[in-house]
């Protein structure tokens, strides 16, 4: 039989079954306070340490020891984001948190399990104004409204969505897991093309170079000095971006292994300006500097022209000479996982990790003849759009279960559906 309806009166939630209510977040909690700013040179990832929030998707670790007695959490609390994505947290127990956070200590007879399923639902109904990082106020998250049934009811709902919703988590676990080895096996391919070639059965030398050893006979190896001129791109303050011409941005090099269409900013620049950093085809960018060695050293190329267009002063760029390089097989061989390898075994850090003309200067290129190098960017073509296909349906099944897995949340959350017996 059908559960009798009512309005609940609260936009996002719709109706409700009539034996239901609905009730504000304030009135679930004996008070709220927000955590301490814990130094980064203090965050940990040993086990042995204690849990730590910080507004990031799971909690990590820190050393820190002076965080005050009353502000580790208890058994009932929830923890809540107050930037960026607002997150709900389930924290264990004695667990300390960032300034970021806000904690929320929930009645000893409420079930925490349950508001927090609500909260993270009511949440997402909510748009806030922001200039680059969206705010979650103390405030904004008392005045949350959620469905309110049964205690037993409750019980019933959580017990059932943590069961469901488990099994779904272990697929796109599961998911996920695949898409990280199709992403290696693709970085393999590349490695393997750009340091063996493709040609079967061929006389082959050593490259002088530890970490990649023989290569074809017939290929050639050269510092990057010799391929072609670097320079770092411009350097302007924030008044100057935003609008104007075409540059390329740490951002554009960084995701993408050929520089897209269109630039993700705008800069205004003089026509001198755009003479000397000029974005033409065949150029090859370089990310330049950042806090970690993983983002430094990422490439992309120009394929095309573009016109009135410059490059930002986190980036480096080559442009090669004497037609050295295929378009296509520098695209590739600046990906690979030996160019990684290098740039991991030379580059100092200190506080920031940080690539200069005189270390790119430095590193070792392979040269095939460019015949060879077109037939390796058309081979690496095929195979890295065979992976990318499979990635993609992966990347899709993935969103269609987190699509799944909300609407299911949803529907019981505020009774639409019922818990089978």
């Amino acid at each position: 039989m059908a559960r009798e309806m009512k309005k609940s009166g609260v936009d996002w939630i719709g109706q409700i079954p009539n034996d239901w209510g609905t009730i504000r977040f304030k009135y679930l909690h004996n008070g709220m306070n927000t955590g301490e700013g814990i130094d980064k040179e203090l965050w940990s990832s040993d086990e042995s340490d204690i849990v730590f929030y910080t507004a990031g998707i799971e909690p990590i670790r820190t050393k820190y020891k002076d965080f005050p007695d009353w502000k580790y959490t208890n058994e009932n609390d929830l923890l809540l984001s107050r930037n960026g994505t607002p997150y709900v947290y389930l924290p264990s127990k004695s667990a300390c948190y960032t300034d970021h956070i806000i904690r929320a200590c929930i009645k000893p007879s409420i079930n925490r399990a349950f508001v927090r399923y609500s909260l993270q639902q009511s949440i997402s109904s909510v748009v806030v104004d922001s200039v680059s990082l969206a705010t979650w106020s103390a405030s904004l998250w008392n005045k949350l409204v959620i469905a309110w049934p049964s205690e037993k009811e409750q019980a019933r709902i959580v017990s059932f969505l943590n069961t469901e919703c488990s099994s779904i988590d272990a697929v796109i676990e599961k998911t996920r897991a695949s898409i990280e080895e199709y992403k290696k096996l693709k970085q393999s391919v590349i490695t393997q093309a750009v340091t063996k070639g493709i040609r079967p059965n061929r006389e082959m030398k050593d490259s002088g170079i530890e970490w990649i050893g023989d290569i074809p006979e017939s290929w050639n190896v050269c510092k990057l000095r010799h391929i072609g001129v670097l320079q770092n791109g411009i350097s302007k303050g924030g008044e100057y971006f935003g609008e104007g011409f075409p540059f390329v941005s740490y951002g554009d090099v960084y995701k993408n292994i050929a520089l897209p269409k269109a630039l993700s900013g705008l800069i205004q620049s003089s026509e001198a300006e755009q003479a000397l950093y000029s974005v033409k085809k065949g150029d090859i960018f370089f990310t330049r500097t950042s806090e970690t060695i993983e983002e430094v050293g990422f490439s992309s190329v120009c394929e095309e022209t573009i016109p009135h267009a410059t490059f930002a002063g986190f980036l480096i760029r080559l442009r090669p000479i004497n037609n050295t390089l295929d378009i296509g097989y520098s695209k590739y061989y600046f990906r690979s996982s030996h160019h990684r390898i290098f740039l991991a075994k030379q580059m100092n850090i200190v506080t920031r990790a940080s690539l200069g003309q005189p270390l790119l200067k430095s590193m070792p290129v392979l040269i095939p003849n460019k015949e060879e190098q077109t037939e390796i960017s058309r081979y690496l073509d095929d195979k890295c759009s065979e992976i990318d296909r499979v990635i993609e349906k992966k990347e899709q099944l993935i969103a269609e279960l987190e699509s799944y897995k909300k609407s299911l949340i949803y529907e019981y959350l505020t009774g639409k559906k019922e818990v089978p017996n």
